[in-house]
């Protein structure tokens, strides 16, 4: 099957040697996304939730831009360098999230790019 690589200014460049996205078939897979403004491209630290959200905000626009949402969302991955953020991370994703959920894994890790304290990747399965 052919790859489409999928692009988009509304979340932020890629920082090294991968895409934001690949699409093969009806899959798509989203590559990590840390809470960096796209239109700074500068790390969000305002506070944990603030961090979190901009994740989220910034997996939607690649989502989006993969002809799909949030919603089509089959596998999230979620990388917290403190677990404690954990109870945030399911508060905030019950709004960008409804039931039926995606699977998904939580781990903690030592450190992520840039000094984030958050990352996640995600792979969509579109209709």
């Amino acid at each position: 099957m052919p790859r489409e690589i999928i692009r988009t200014d509304k979340a932020p460049q890629a920082i090294g040697t991968y895409s934001q996205a690949v699409k093969v078939g009806n899959t798509v897979y989203l590559s990590g996304q840390i809470p960096l403004d796209p239109a700074t491209m500068e790390l969000v630290t305002d506070s944990m939730e603030a961090q979190i959200r901009r994740v989220f905000d910034n997996l939607k626009a690649v989502a989006e831009a993969a002809g799909g949402s949030l919603a089509d969302v089959a596998k999230l991955n979620i990388f917290l360098t403190d677990l404690s953020h954990f109870a945030l991370v399911n508060e905030i994703m019950a709004q960008y999230f409804s039931e039926p959920y995606p699977a998904r894994a939580a781990i903690g890790v030592a450190s992520l790019p840039k000094g984030a304290a958050v990352e996640m990747d995600a792979i969509l399965e579109l209709g």
